[in-house]
């Protein structure tokens, strides 16, 4: 004669659980993407679409490279006076001042005299490093910063770490490729703003949101 088997444990219990922790990290995902999502808008909307109106007359000018464009609007601002002397930061080994001359439209009479080539940097960050011992060599207190419009804001993050008691002027660099009103039709825009938000990101976690002030 079988004898009757004891009933087995309840894993309701377990079941639970697993469902919600299943539904509290849909839930935190959820939160994150909409978060950075939300963070991306901001982002894009709060880049300048002009250039300063009034720029008031700085110690020294900063161009980062990364395009002939920065290193004209830079040269343009070292011709009006509103700056003594222009540092082109991340300049490849390979190229001379000549070359740079040659991107330079108009006059080139002060680019022998007031131009000096930093060839050191090879990211932002280098970029606020080889600043910072400009900067310093020149003992300047007040500087313009230029760069294109979408890399600005990270680049001022990097630099007031590198500079915490210089006044930091940014002048954006705008290009024609470049649709910020309109970003979210053009991929080639798209792709490159998400790119330099989630660098700006990471840049502001490491640094804390005091950097961006």
């Amino acid at each position: 004669m079988s004898k009757n088997r004891p009933p087995e444990p309840e894993k309701a219990p377990a079941r639970s659980f697993a469902n919600w922790l299943s539904r509290a990290i849909s839930s935190a995902a959820a939160i994150l993407v909409a978060a950075y999502l939300g963070g991306f808008f901001f982002f894009t909307t709060s880049l300048e679409r002009v250039p300063p109106p009034d720029l008031a007359t700085a110690d020294g000018i900063v161009a980062l490279t990364g395009g002939p464009d920065r290193i004209r609007s830079a040269y343009k601002l070292l011709e009006q006076g509103k700056g003594q002397r222009l540092l082109i930061s991340g300049v490849h080994q390979e190229v001379d001042k000549r070359e740079l001359r040659a991107v330079v439209k108009g006059g080139t009479k002060q680019f022998d005299c007031c131009v000096d080539l930093g060839m050191k940097a090879l990211n932002t960050v280098g970029n606020a490093a080889e600043t910072a011992a400009w900067v310093h060599e020149h003992g300047y207190q007040r500087i313009i910063v230029v760069t294109s419009v979408y890399h600005l804001p990270r680049a001022l993050m990097e630099l007031r770490r590198s500079l915490p008691g210089t006044e930091l002027v940014g002048y954006p660099v705008f290009q024609d490729t470049l649709h910020l009103d309109d970003w979210w039709s053009y991929p080639g825009t798209t792709r490159l703003l998400i790119g330099e938000y989630t660098k700006y990101l990471i840049t502001l976690a490491h640094f804390g949101p005091t950097a961006s002030q």
